[in-house]
């Protein structure tokens, strides 16, 4: 894969994870190509836009399709380790996050986020799941001899890529990954930009720690934010006492609003819109070799804001293992919760995370 979708590990070495050495974690990142940013979200957006307009399922997609970079996420994943098939239909897609421009990273680090993306037979709605990238659980053993031990859910990245991520969420979850989208939260400020602005409801005022303009205050309420508070906003987790979670609430909540922008702001009425916006998008994008997101795209051209429920892994709470600051899952709703998608049924999803 190239550059602009490498996730480094160096989140998970500054709070203690045992990295080692020699992985993609200790490589100086190089410099990627300018204008290739994107939001993690970016991918869900390109397929919803693409179904819908004049133009959804023509030859100027199938050009968007096959101009996408490809990844190899499954080489070398043993199939006999693999979860079985349940529901026969039902896609399960793994999103996996990065931050290239994080104001708090040094030397290239990036935030790690990870989702399992679940939709159902009858595409009428999506059900994502973050996993905390500090989640403790075992990671198993590359091809290379890393791993085979447990540590932090992100360190499956250092030491054996995309293929020895599959492997470990499938491990933690049950669940069997159909496939693989790589993305970059960076991106959020061009998207919203051109969206126009997204609306946010701030749940409690807080002043950011990191900013791109040094640093930044929320008030409580709802409230228009530009691409840049909007990325402010999804990134700040030192002003919350519960950190990352707060976080990944609100990179869900932006997730949400750039796709009811998008759905409602014109662009998928207005042909012109449609083509810049998709053209900016795709080229970022990267997702394994199966996926074709025209097909996906048409699937769930239906799809918008109000279908998507979005979700946290449950979990027992925080600790410490040795040096580490981690998250401790919870074994027995998680157990649930995945049984759940493993079978397609979405109302146990929905009850089971209490929505």
């Amino acid at each position: 894969m190239s550059d602009r979708h490498q996730l480094t590990d160096s989140d998970t070495r500054a709070q203690g994870s045992d990295v080692e050495p020699g992985g993609p974690a200790e490589e100086k990142a190089p410099r990627r190509r300018r204008g290739r940013r994107i939001a993690l979200i970016v991918l869900v957006v390109v397929v919803l836009l693409a179904g819908g307009g004049a133009l959804a399922g023509g030859l100027y997609y199938r050009s968007v399709d096959n101009s996408i970079e490809r990844v190899d996420a499954f080489e070398g994943v043993p199939e006999e380790s693999r979860p079985q098939v349940e529901a026969k239909g039902a896609m399960n897609i793994m999103i996996l996050g990065s931050d290239s421009r994080d104001p708090e990273s040094t030397g290239g680090s990036r935030s790690d986020t990870i989702i399992l993306a679940h939709l159902p037979k009858d595409r009428s709605s999506a059900q994502l799941i973050s996993i905390p990238r500090d989640t403790w659980t075992a990671v198993p053993k590359s091809k290379e001899g890393r791993g085979g031990r447990d540590a932090k859910i992100n360190a499956a990245y250092a030491w054996g890529g995309v293929p020895l991520m599959v492997q470990t969420v499938e491990k933690f979850s049950g669940v069997r990954v159909d496939n693989v989208a790589m993305v970059d939260f960076a991106g959020f400020k061009e998207i919203i930009d051109a969206l126009g602005g997204v609306e946010i409801d701030v749940e409690k005022g807080f002043t950011t720690k990191y900013s791109l303009i040094g640093t930044r205050t929320f008030e409580k309420g709802r409230q228009t934010m530009d691409g840049a508070a909007a990325l402010d906003y999804a990134r700040e987790r030192h002003a919350f006492p519960d950190g990352d979670f707060a976080r990944i609430r609100h990179q869900q909540q932006v997730i949400k609003a750039i796709l009811d922008k998008a759905a409602s702001g014109g662009v998928l009425t207005n042909p012109a819109k449609l083509n810049s916006f998709v053209r900016a998008t795709s080229d970022s994008v990267a997702v394994d070799k199966s996926l074709s997101l025209v097909d996906l795209a048409m699937e769930i051209r239906g799809l918008r804001g109000g279908n998507l429920t979005f979700f946290t892994c449950p979990v027992k709470g925080t600790g410490r293992v040795g040096s580490e600051s981690v998250v401790f899952p919870d074994p027995t709703r998680s157990k649930q919760l995945f049984d759940a998608v493993r079978r397609d049924s979405v109302p146990e999803i929905l009850a089971i995370s209490g929505k």
